[in-house]
């Protein structure tokens, strides 16, 4: 939890490489900061962004231990409220419109209609812990649907609630030790599962059926570029992949040219990640996190894999230890992991009285329905982010890699070319 935090705010930078379509002019800023090691999180300099915020909402969702459509109303009630914590973290639009269509009050009110452009990051990005809570492998069942119906409260196309059923299930995976080169076939294994519940459930399933190839036509072409279709093989990566190499990669495999922002690469390219790097906190902030691409969407996913896998092993103190929301995020990790492994009494839950929540909860707003009178006025004094319209994103003007801050949003110069929202 804490380092899909971390992976989040490296990557967004305040919004200054999120939106920075350049990777070497990334990677040159951080060097001239002195490297990695050098980087001290902070609210003020490093703040986190929509991601982690929405990725909270889940998880403080998750921990009332509601089940069924109890849950999804809960899901819904948190993301409402979430949104008034949205100021300078750049929400994308199609999360923004979506959320105002929910109902947490009213049956059913966590449903919103079939979106042909809902096939953003957005869901992707804010379902790890779904992966956290539902970690064995004979949980999958309650993984998809939390995933599928969690997704597509904001998401509602198979691209994009799907990249939230890949970034929950490889969370899972980490946690399980699964080999990471079986990561993608697992994927693929779990799709058709995927289809019969939204055939089950009965919600939208033409439309899901006619979208439904996108996402699986993009992994199984990347699962063949690297050359582990079966799982079982080594990935294969170029001989030369280095930071211009990886940019242009990463912009193949998307759906306008923003390498990300999409509900299929954004694990995809998280994954590609940990597949490729040299097995350190570094070198996969370097794959995952500081890229042309949509980085905070994919730095959240990266982050929080690495981070199940192996700890804080090898990550430098100051990446992390003054985190924002990082009490927040510590004491939810403690309560998904004591649901997850009853069996084990070693976990000292918080207590639920603590200020730790930060200031999204100081006045108990994730606890109470927000009218729509005030989720407009939260959505309004957001920092505007472009339409999040099918648009080819190398019709515009590219970034010449200058990265320069927006006073008033946060935002790069590169704000006008994209969203993460891109379907």
């Amino acid at each position: 939890m804490v380092l899909s935090g971390a992976g989040d705010a490296l990557g967004y930078k305040n919004g200054n490489w999120e939106f920075c379509h350049s990777g070497e002019a990334i990677h040159a800023e951080l060097e001239a900061m002195g490297g990695l090691q050098k980087v001290k999180v902070n609210m003020a300099n490093w703040p986190v962004s929509d991601d982690t915020v929405m990725h909270l909402a889940t998880a403080e969702a998750l921990v009332t231990r509601k089940t069924g459509d109890e849950l999804y109303l809960e899901i819904a009630k948190h993301y409402k409220a979430c949104m008034r914590d949205m100021d300078g973290r750049a929400p994308g639009l199609t999360c923004m419109g979506s959320v105002h269509m929910l109902k947490p009050l009213r049956p059913n009110g966590f449903r919103i209609p079939f979106n042909e452009r809902g096939g953003g990051c957005g869901a992707a990005m804010r379902a790890m812990c779904i992966g956290l809570l539902y970690s064995k492998p004979e949980e999958l069942d309650k993984l998809i649907e939390v995933s599928v119906e969690s997704g597509r409260m904001t998401h509602n196309h198979p691209t994009g609630y799907l990249g939230a059923v890949a970034a929950a299930l490889f969370t899972a995976y980490s946690i399980q030790k699964k080999p990471v080169k079986s990561w993608g076939k697992g994927l693929m294994d779990t799709l058709p599962e995927v289809l019969n519940y939204i055939k089950k459930v009965g919600v939208d399933v033409e439309e899901n059926r006619k979208h439904w190839g996108y996402f699986s036509d993009r992994w199984t072409e990347y699962l063949e570029e690297r050359r582990i279709s079966d799982g079982d093989t080594e990935p294969q990566f170029p001989e030369d992949y280095g930071v211009k190499a990886r940019d242009a990669f990463y912009k193949s495999c998307s759906f306008s040219g923003w390498g990300g922002s999409s509900g299929h690469d954004a694990p995809m390219i998280a994954y590609d990640a940990i597949l490729s790097y040299d097995g350190t906190w570094e070198d996969l902030c370097s794959r995952s996190m500081f890229h042309s691409g949509d980085s905070d969407s994919t730095g959240v996913i990266a982050g929080a894999c690495y981070g199940a896998m192996f700890g804080f092993e090898g990550v430098p103190l100051g990446n992390y230890e003054k985190l924002e929301y990082r009490e927040r995020l510590e004491n939810l990790a403690k309560e998904l992991y004591t649901m997850s492994h009853p069996e084990d009494p070693s976990v000292e839950l918080p207590d639920n009285d603590d200020e730790s929540h930060g200031p999204a909860q100081e006045d108990d707003t994730c606890q109470k329905q927000l009218t729509d009178e005030e989720i407009e006025n939260a959505i309004e004094h957001c920092p505007p982010v472009p339409d999040d319209s099918v648009t080819e994103l190398n019709a515009t003007e590219p970034n010449d890699g200058t990265i320069k801050s927006s006073v008033s949003t946060g935002m790069s110069n590169a704000e006008t070319e994209g969203t993460g929202e891109r379907l």
